[in-house]
């Protein structure tokens, strides 16, 4: 297993990653940093922890989008329904994330 070491949100880690998956996990790492620096920037959040859930919330909520989606639109095209894909938009409300997190642990 090769080692890479990788920039997340101006802080450095170093990560184990098969080989020939390089460029798999350089996008992975560009996602979770855009996600996270977004949510940083947003100006809200300062924990790194809490900004590091939040990305994950996100990124998670967005992966199980795009899954239900990809079913939606499967389905509607087997049943002849034209423009499904455009009707999903794929949006992650971050404040409400924010407020779901909060009331979720109580602050």
């Amino acid at each position: 297993m090769k080692q890479l070491e990788v920039l997340i949100m101006d802080q450095t880690y170093v990560l184990g990653c098969p080989e020939g998956h390089e460029q798999r996990l350089s996008e992975a790492v560009s996602r979770v940093d855009q996600a996270m620096s977004v949510i940083r920037d947003h100006g809200k959040v300062k924990s790194r922890e809490r900004i590091a859930v939040l990305a994950a919330l996100n990124l998670a909520f967005a992966a199980s989008e795009s899954k239900a989606s990809a079913s939606d639109v499967a389905e509607n095209a087997t049943q002849g329904e034209a423009g499904a894909a455009d009707e999903w938009q794929g949006t992650v409300d971050i404040e409400s994330l924010i407020r779901r997190l909060d009331v979720a642990l109580g602050l």
